[in-house]
């Protein structure tokens, strides 16, 4: 048999799908579909195995062998050579098929005769949904250009199986072939609240409309012009220094300038156009061949990288499709935000009264975006590994931002659940709403001061709502972060006055610029660290750039005029690295009297406590800070050397270990002892077991998120504060792991409200 030629795969195509377009059974299009591709192919047998219960293949369709063999033969999982071209998604040609080991003979099918076989998977999504195969009577292997022929054609058919043009899928009784089957994910919750709605894509993928090409020269061009697009896309991030801010971002946009230019991925793209498929058909089947080959790795760095390849096929999609990445303004109002990663930027993108619910697949609880979910009320996810790719836009979704409980496309009974669970949450908010403008005291009249966290302008109603007694930390770079340049000194000015103004009475205390590590500008260019977290960041650059930390200040003194300013200088190792900061504060504190500048009533200036080696220099440091505030997220990470957004570590300490309480314990005391004043702003905070343990150890001022303050009041109100210190004190000196079991029978014992 001669090789099948170029113009043959194309003829094929266009008669398939004329085939498709016809209003007959579903049966007699899959027969005529074999009588075509064997006749194109000058095959004598060609057959369709789709799967059935138990990965199982069924004969669907058959020109050439036994037609009553049609949903009679079946081959179980791995048996014989289709099932083998099932197990391994690859193609099997053979000369001598019935030589083969894995050869498995089916008399009812009359296939005794037949020496070649050429059998490919079908396969769409990185699923196999069957087996496309050719068989004939002489002894000889496939040519090159016929294998590749019948991979085009079992792509177009996956395509058409996968949507149900010829019959339900749901038939093949495979769950993990429905489009529309229920998925349940387990994932970490960041961000408290219950959301059921509507699946918005953050990266939607292009859907490919159009499989078959009508002038395949126009999609060669087509797919150049893409390409170069993508190219200049990809070149362009790199030379704007736009992520070359730390290590990994680098590296992950240098690996896409690698992908991006590498010949062997153009040519199996115009490949694949040359058998007849269009442009984005092209870019899907190879993205598939990629998909069944990373599938079978071991080696987590190249599945790494197989996202990079991920990401770069979706974007030479969307330029294919010409589509201009506006997003967000005309989403439904009860959409839920699904996507592999985001920034705090993108996120803020979209318009709250659309949103519902956030679910990632890579965040921590500590990064930004969970900080702005957090701070927009809205329930986030994150840890749900595979949910882009099992999405579609409109699909329904359940998402619980406290458990982490999340269900894509779930039955009516979970809806009915999760509408019971957020009519309680409401319940629940309606409680902490009417203890909002109540003193958090303790049953034993110790008053704790609840500070709230913020970071943006739209927090600031949180502060009222939340009956927070004032802002323990406003993270300033956010608002440097969310732009494409430097706010100019006025634009500060401005903002740093509508924050105060909008706290009225309340205290606001300013943390400066803390950034490094994994926060970065999206307009600077840094250097490369290997351990960025514990590099050049916080309170070390504005001591290597004093420009930085000076024009900052000098825009909130401007803002503070006649009202008193809190500053917090970040991350300080020693008592000098204070001074120094404080000194470069002190000279535009003195530069605004000289020009005759209207100035805050008072100035402080304190400390945050996150470096373990500033706790043995406590009685030094409160000689020279006004303050101290313990940021207990990176205290602990830093001594327990974890790094919490590492899933494998992260969870292998307990903040409610005897260790991190008697760390704590110890810079309380030492800050009592010194006269000075000590807060707590951190994840911890706001659990009410946690914070039950914090007021235990002696800290009486906690700032969190502004929902957490309800449930942490709620518990401190229920709270004898003398028997719980007793009771931590017991604890401090045992061997546990975890404290957390212990601490929590003592408040049910005691009737303390947790929830």
């Amino acid at each position: 048999m001669p090789p099948v030629g170029a113009a043959g795969p194309r003829t094929l195509l266009r008669r398939l799908r004329e085939i498709m377009a016809e209003q007959t059974s579903a049966q007699m299009r899959l027969d005529k579909l074999v009588q075509v591709i064997a006749a194109n192919m000058v095959a004598e047998v060609c057959s369709i195995y789709l799967r059935r219960a138990g990965k199982a293949l069924e004969l669907f369709a058959t020109e050439g062998l036994n037609p009553a063999a049609v949903h009679r033969t079946r081959m179980n999982a791995g048996e014989g050579l289709v099932g083998l071209v099932a197990e391994t998604a690859e193609p099997v040609n053979l000369s001598d098929a019935p030589a083969h080991p894995r050869f498995s003979y089916r008399p009812e099918t009359g296939e005794d005769p037949y020496h070649s076989f050429l059998g490919v998977p079908i396969v769409r999504g990185g699923q196999v949904f069957g087996v496309l195969t050719v068989q004939n009577r002489a002894a000889r292997q496939y040519a090159e250009e016929e294998v590749e022929a019948l991979q085009t054609v079992a792509m177009v058919l996956a395509e058409v199986v996968a949507q149900g043009v010829l019959f339900n899928v749901a038939e093949l009784d495979e769950p993990e072939l429905s489009r529309d089957r229920p998925r349940k994910f387990r994932c970490e919750g960041l961000s408290e609240g219950v959301a059921v709605g509507r699946v918005a894509l953050h990266e939607p993928r292009v859907k490919v409309e159009r499989m078959i090409a009508d002038d395949p020269q126009v999609e060669l061009t087509r797919l150049e012009e893409a390409i170069g697009a993508l190219r200049a896309s990809v070149d362009e991030m790199l030379e704007s220094g736009e992520l070359d801010l730390s290590g990994e971002s680098r590296e992950v946009i240098e690996t896409y300038r690698l992908f991006a230019h590498d010949q062997g991925w153009r040519q199996r793209m115009r490949d694949a156009v040359r058998t007849g498929l269009t442009a984005e058909a092209a870019v899907e089947r190879v993205q598939d061949e990629m998909r069944l080959r990373v599938s079978k790795m071991n080696d987590p760095i190249l599945r790494e990288r197989a996202h990079d390849l991920e990401d770069l096929a979706r974007r030479l999609l969307r330029h294919l499709s010409g589509d201009g990445g506006q997003r967000g303004q005309d989403l439904p109002h009860d959409s839920v935000l699904v996507a592999r990663a985001m920034g705090p930027a993108e996120l803020l993108d979209y318009r709250r009264d659309r949103l519902v619910g956030l679910v990632l697949e890579e965040a921590a609880s500590t990064s930004h975006v969970a900080i702005v979910a957090r701070a927009m009320g809205l329930p986030l996810v994150s840890g749900a590994e595979g949910v882009t790719d099992a999405s579609r836009a409109g699909d329904p979704i359940a998402v619980d931002g406290e458990t982490g409980e999340t269900h894509l496309r779930p039955p009516q009974d979970i809806v009915a659940a999760f509408e019971v669970k957020r009519a309680m949450r409401e319940q629940r908010v309606a409680q902490f709403a009417s203890i909002r403008d109540l003193p958090a005291e303790t049953k034993d009249g110790v008053h704790i001061r609840l500070m709230m966290n913020a970071g943006l302008l739209l927090d600031m109603p949180h502060l009222r709502d939340s009956g927070a007694d004032g802002i323990g930390l406003f993270r300033t770079e956010l608002q440097f972060m969310i732009g494409e340049t430097m706010p100019r000194l006025a634009h500060q000015v401005q903002f740093y006055r509508e924050i105060l103004d909008a706290a009225g009475d309340k205290p606001v205390v300013f943390r400066t610029l803390d950034l490094g590590g994994d926060k970065v500008l999206p307009y600077a260019r840094w250097e490369r660290e290997e351990n960025p977290a514990l590099g050049w960041r916080a309170i070390r650059i504005a001591l290597d750039r004093p420009a930085l930390i000076r024009y900052q200040a000098r825009a909130l003194l401007a803002a503070a005029a006649g009202k008193v300013l809190r500053l917090l200088l970040p991350m300080v190792s020693d008592v000098s690295e204070f001074n120094r900061a404080r000194a470069l504060i002190d000279r535009e504190v003195e530069r605004a009297r000289l020009l005759g500048h209207r100035q805050p009533r008072q100035v402080l200036v304190g400390a945050m406590l996150e470096v373990p080696a500033l706790m043995f220099m406590l009685p030094q440091i409160m000689r020279s800070a006004d303050f101290v505030s313990i940021g207990s997220n990176d205290l602990l990470s830093l001594a327990f050397a974890v790094d919490r957004t590492n899933p494998r570590v992260a969870r292998r300490y307990d903040t409610l270990s005897p260790a991190a309480l008697m760390l704590i314990r110890q810079i309380a005391r030492s800050a009592s002892e010194s006269g000075g004043e000590v807060s707590l702003c951190g994840e911890m905070a706001g659990r009410p077991l946690d914070a039950m343990a914090l007021i235990g150890l002696g800290l009486r001022t906690l700032s969190m998120s502004p929902g957490q303050i309800g449930p942490v009041k709620m518990m401190i109100r229920s709270l004898n504060c003398s028997e719980v210190s007793q009771y931590v004190e017991k604890l401090c000196g045992r061997t546990d792991h975890s404290l957390r079991s212990r601490l929590a029978a003592f408040a049910a014992e005691r009737g303390v409200v947790l929830r």
